[in-house]
């Protein structure tokens, strides 16, 4: 397991879990980090700093990769520009694109996702696109620079779980990338489970936002994710589909 690293456009990273913070607690975001052992967290460029006296900057521990994303933009236009904005702030080169027209479902527009995946990967961006799980849409994310493809497993903000199961793991089966599940995952068992499927990381914001114990929750999580991994490096058992086997050859019985 210690050679077993994510790579995401050449960086390497140990953790498989990243951290959303769109709903962050300044008192909590750093220990939700440390417990969750991960080592890259989104920011929302337009909520970097929204108290007049904290900055969500200032809570986040040294080492760890920012993923500033584009939320709030509605089309490739507008994306493009809020990440231009975040490396000039001095965040990087990541930048996770998010584009939502819709405000009632918040569902990413692939077509407008494409678009600026092509601009900004382009003009050096390591680009990790937000998408609703589709094949064509991928192929067209990976044609067009993107360094991972990060498929929604439910409605953002759910906590529904993997509603789109079947369709992520086309995804994993197809596309050579990086498959980060994000947005809908509410228990550390869903995380597992995508884990389990052949998900490369998990992103994962209000299941802990919204858990009792935040810096619990995270742990939580740091320790499915891994359970996960670990069990699909090591393959799966076979599943029957009618019958049963048992664990020892039944080669007779007491009454014979």
């Amino acid at each position: 397991m210690d050679n077993d690293k994510l790579v995401i456009g050449g960086h390497e990273f140990r953790s498989r879990f990243i951290l959303g913070s769109g709903k962050y607690s300044l008192n909590l975001i750093e220990a939700a980090i440390k417990d969750a052992g991960a080592e890259i967290i989104t920011l929302a460029v337009r909520r970097a700093n929204t108290k007049e006296q904290e900055n969500i900057l200032d809570f986040i521990p040294k080492g760890v990769t920012l993923l500033p994303n584009t939320s709030g933009a509605r089309d490739a236009k507008e994306a493009v520009r809020i990440a231009r904005l975040a490396r000039e702030l001095g965040c990087g080169d990541f930048v996770k694109v998010e584009i939502m027209r819709d405000s009632k479902y918040l569902l990413p527009d692939n077509q407008e996702t494409i678009r600026a995946t092509e601009i900004l990967a382009k003009e050096g961006f390591v680009v990790m696109p937000y998408m609703y799980p589709d094949l064509n849409a991928a192929r067209d994310l990976v044609n067009a620079g993107a360094a991972a493809v990060m498929p929604l497993a439910s409605p953002i903000g759910s906590n529904k779980g993997l509603a789109t199961k079947e369709f992520i793991q086309i995804l994993i089966d197809e596309i050579e990338l990086p498959i980060i599940v994000d947005a809908g995952i509410g228990k550390p068992s869903q995380a597992c489970e995508a884990m389990e499927m052949g998900a490369a990381a998990i992103m994962a914001n209000t299941a802990l936002a919204t858990a009792g114990n935040l810096p619990m929750m995270a742990s939580a999580f740091k320790d499915a994710i891994e359970a996960g991994r670990k069990a699909y490096l090591a393959g799966l058992g076979r599943v029957l589909t009618r019958g049963a086997a048992a664990s020892d050859p039944l080669t007779g019985f007491l009454r014979d």
